[in-house]
């Protein structure tokens, strides 16, 4: 009988280490053949709202397993956890797009949606864009769907308003972020359902007009 993800990532928390995920390794390939074949379908579902996604593949969105452990005291090598990452350019984190992760840890299994980790020049861009488009941000943020499933931003942010902005701007919140992404919550147990790539493909969706904002000021002149 097939092992489901949730059973083997338990497994391999409890194993990690190489001499067990070899002797296992079978069992990972047909899962990660699994969560491949899945991300197809949520990419060909959401490519009816993002027609972006549908020129991706399901493998190039999927994240390996292994661990870069080079500068982490933690030197276990697998990740106990399955990812990908979605967007126009792939898994690239140079635009915005969208990131799933199915996580046995609670509060580590989710949808995610915008961009994270941008360089200094992005985050320029990005501030004086909230700025002079603040009516069109404020309109995405507002809408119904968003605010439901994705109520509040996720990610790091400043503890004071950057340097050359007035300390009492009306956009101080939005200027303090360094990552302007979203976040939906999800049950490890979300993924057993065989319909879980439609169902998150919907869950996307209300994010498209984030991304997109995002996207354009950073790259539309």
């Amino acid at each position: 009988m097939s092992i489901s993800l949730p059973d083997f990532l338990r497994q391999l928390a409890a194993n990690n280490n190489r001499p067990w995920f070899m002797e296992h390794k079978g069992q990972y390939e047909e899962l990660r053949g699994r969560w491949i074949s899945d991300l197809d379908r949520l990419l060909a579902h959401a490519s009816a709202w993002d027609p972006s996604l549908g020129r991706l593949s399901g493998k190039e969105c999927t994240y390996r397993i292994y661990r870069d452990t080079r500068f982490s005291p933690d030197k276990t090598p697998y990740k106990t956890y399955f990812s990908a990452g979605m967007s126009c350019r792939g898994r690239s984190n140079s635009v915005a797009g969208y990131y799933l992760q199915a996580d046995i840890r609670p509060g580590h299994s989710g949808v995610f949606g915008g961009l994270w980790c941008p360089d200094a020049a992005m985050l320029r861009k990005m501030r004086h864009a909230i700025v002079d488009n603040i009516e069109e941000l404020e309109e995405i943020l507002a809408a119904p769907e968003l605010q439901r499933l994705y109520p509040s931003w996720c990610g790091n942010a400043l503890k004071t308003i950057p340097k050359g902005w007035p300390k009492d701007h009306p956009q101080a919140p939005l200027l303090r972020l360094l990552d302007y992404g979203k976040e939906h919550e999800l049950d490890i147990r979300f993924f057993d359902d065989p319909a879980w790539p439609e169902r998150c493909s919907e869950l996307m969706r209300p994010l498209k007009p984030l991304v997109d904002f995002i996207n354009y000021s950073l790259y539309e002149e």
